[in-house]
This record gives C-alpha cells, sequence and structure tokens, in this order.
C-alpha cells in the first residue's frame, strides 16, 4: 500500500500544478484568515478546478461555523474540508479531523469517528500546524483509523516518519518552502521521493 500525500498551504497555480505532477495524492488550501498561507476561495477556485480528477482538494479551517465551511467548499470548488479546532456539525460533507498529538483523549475521539481521516500534528499554539516543528512520534503510533501524520515532514525526514509510525498518509507544509505559501519545487519532488521509496 502506497503512502497518501498532501502536499498543504498552496496559494499559486505553479505550487499547485507541480507537486501534483511530482505524485502528489492531496492538496491542501488554508482559509483560515490568520494563516500566512491564507487563500481566498475564489482565488483557490481556478486552481482546483484545473486540477479536478487529478488530486483530492481539501480546504482547511480553523474553528469555523458550519455554515461558512459549506459556503468556502462551495465556492472554492473542495473535495474534503479538514477541521482544526471545534468541530463543526457537516452531515454529507467529507471530513477529515485535525487534532494535536497531545489532545487529551485523542483514541477516544477518533474511536468516535464522523471523519475519512484524523490528522495528528505538533502542538503550535496560536498558528494552528504549519510550525515545521516535529512531534514524539510514538504518540501516533497504534491509533486507529486512517491517520494522516503531520508537524515538521520534510525530505530527510519523511521515511524515518513512515517506518516508525505506518500512518495511512503524510502532510508536509513549511518544510518544502521558500517563503510561507511560496513551495520549493525541488523540496516537493525530494519529499515525494523519499515517501515513495519508502518501503511498508
Amino acid at each position: 500500500m502506497s503512502t497518501f500525500v498532501k502536499i498543504c498551504g498552496i496559494t499559486s497555480m505553479e505550487d499547485a500544478v507541480q507537486a501534483v505532477e511530482a505524485g502528489a495524492d492531496g492538496l491542501g488550501f488554508n482559509f483560515w484568515p490568520r494563516s500566512p498561507r491564507y487563500i481566498a476561495p475564489e482565488a483557490a477556485r481556478p486552481i482546483t478546478d484545473a486540477l479536478a480528477g487529478r488530486v483530492l482538494r481539501v480546504g482547511v479551517f480553523v474553528d469555523a461555523e458550519a455554515a461558512h465551511v459549506r459556503e468556502v467548499m462551495e465556492t472554492a470548488g473542495l473535495d474534503v474540508a479538514q477541521l482544526h479546532g471545534q468541530p463543526a456539525e457537516l452531515d454529507g460533507l467529507r471530513l477529515w479531523l485535525a487534532w494535536s498529538a497531545t489532545s487529551e483523549g485523542l483514541r477516544e475521539r477518533i474511536e468516535a469517528g464522523g471523519a475519512e481521516a484524523y490528522l495528528i500534528d505538533t502542538p503550535s499554539g496560536a498558528l494552528r500546524g504549519g510550525t515545521g516543528r516535529t512531534f514524539d512520534w510514538s504518540l501516533a503510533m497504534d491509533l486507529p483509523g486512517r491517520i494522516v501524520l503531520a508537524g515538521g515532514l520534510g525530505p530527510e525526514n519523511v521515511a524515518e516518519a513512515i517506518e516508525q509510525v505506518r500512518p495511512w498518509g503524510v502532510d508536509a507544509c513549511s518544510r518544502l518552502e521558500r517563503a510561507p505559501g511560496r513551495k520549493d519545487h525541488g523540496k516537493v519532488s525530494e519529499f515525494l521521493r523519499a515517501v515513495r521509496q519508502t518501503r511498508l
């Protein structure tokens, strides 16, 4: 089974196309206004339209109201909503739920279900991800369900992370950038190669 790879913090057509051509399975678009990788839903739409059917298009939301999530999902042309913070009631939408690796009752939250996948990230305070910092990967080992490992993953450490945790997927953002919201295409390609060369 190959590991699902999501490249997050996409803000441009150029970066999106390069990531998909390098082999990404999913792209993340951040709709939290306080993020340095924020993209307006209207700006994301041409990108998501161009890549429809080629990649999973994931919208990232933080403490967002259900009505707002639904509106952005439609406007931006997305497949999945990735929710950080308090999950909204979103019947009928495909969801990923994002939790800090140190969240209390993490296993129980995942076992409660309600999502296609569960993203486990580094505790990050106000930034809610995208810090470039890793966490103790043993906290994500043996969790139930489809686990997407995030937090400080790059070409230099993703193979070790996959071998240790054996997640369903991995998510990378800040370690693949030359500036916030601007991908380093060489690092993206290196990251994808490192994932694909890792044998489980």
